[in-house]
């Protein structure tokens, strides 16, 4: 049965005392709330993650993870950081793909399946980023264009190591614009991706994967987004950084 997640993404933002209060904040209600079967994986910025760590513990269901990692093991590489240093320190995740990833640093397929290997290999469950900007889907072409991201970074993973793999489908022109793609558009291509995966490793092993929306999720929509049966959980930006918010989010299964 496929897990659901709900990974909240700090980006960069929250101070050590910010991130402690928040991080302290979100565990509390999780345990309050009695919240079961859903997974929730905290993603701080890279100084964040041996605190974070302690404060989250033994914590049934909830998980650290990173934003970024190297594709390198290790090595002269001045400011990168490897997956084998990340779970050394506790991280469960990583994310890797993010369009802003992709944008603002020029990381491109290739370099993305090198870094999906490297997380694998270290025991790191990658959260893979995936998705098409505003001019891609008002062509018409925004189906083939993600499914290409997929293939080109993925498909020469084996059987058992994509089941290992959490994709992240996110709209790039819904991320921090108030806009999000309709719980239609995000059904359409959830399904379209696990069929996709399918044609590859097999229906049963694509049914395996969740696939996460990671467009501007938000308490106020969750509940209409995670209704879809192959959205399986959310990539939370903004809202993760506000605890009511994000556990609001968390129980709108």
């Amino acid at each position: 049965m496929r897990k659901k997640i709900i990974a909240g993404n700090w980006k960069m933002n929250m101070t050590f005392d910010e991130g402690q209060k928040l991080t302290s904040e979100i565990i509390n209600m999780f345990k309050d709330e009695n919240i079961q079967d859903v997974h929730i994986v905290l993603n701080p910025p890279f100084p964040h993650l041996f605190p974070v760590k302690k404060l989250i513990g033994d914590t049934p269901g909830v998980y650290l993870g990173a934003q970024n990692c190297s594709d390198k093991e290790s090595g002269a590489f001045t400011g990168e950081v490897s997956a084998k240093i990340l779970a050394s320190f506790g991280a469960q995740y990583v994310i890797i793909g993010h369009s802003e990833r992709r944008e603002y640093f020029k990381e491109n397929n290739e370099l993305l399946s090198v870094k999906v290997k490297q997380a694998l290999e270290h025991g790191l469950t990658p959260i893979f980023c995936c998705g098409e900007s505003l001019e891609i889907r008002e062509a018409g072409t925004h189906e083939p264009n993600v499914k290409f991201q997929l293939t080109d970074s993925l498909f020469d993973l084996s059987a058992d190591e994509i089941k290992k793999v959490v994709i992240a489908y996110e709209p790039i022109w819904a991320i921090g614009t108030g806009k999000t793609a309709t719980s239609d558009q995000a059904q359409e291509m959830h399904f379209a991706l696990r069929r996709h995966l399918g044609s590859k490793y097999g229906k049963d092993v694509a049914a395996e994967i969740s696939i996460l929306y990671g467009g501007s999720m938000n308490a106020g929509n969750a509940a209409d987004l995670l209704s879809k049966p192959d959205v399986d959980g959310g990539l939370i930006g903004g809202a993760s950084l506000k605890s009511r918010d994000f556990i609001e989010i968390v129980k709108s299964y």
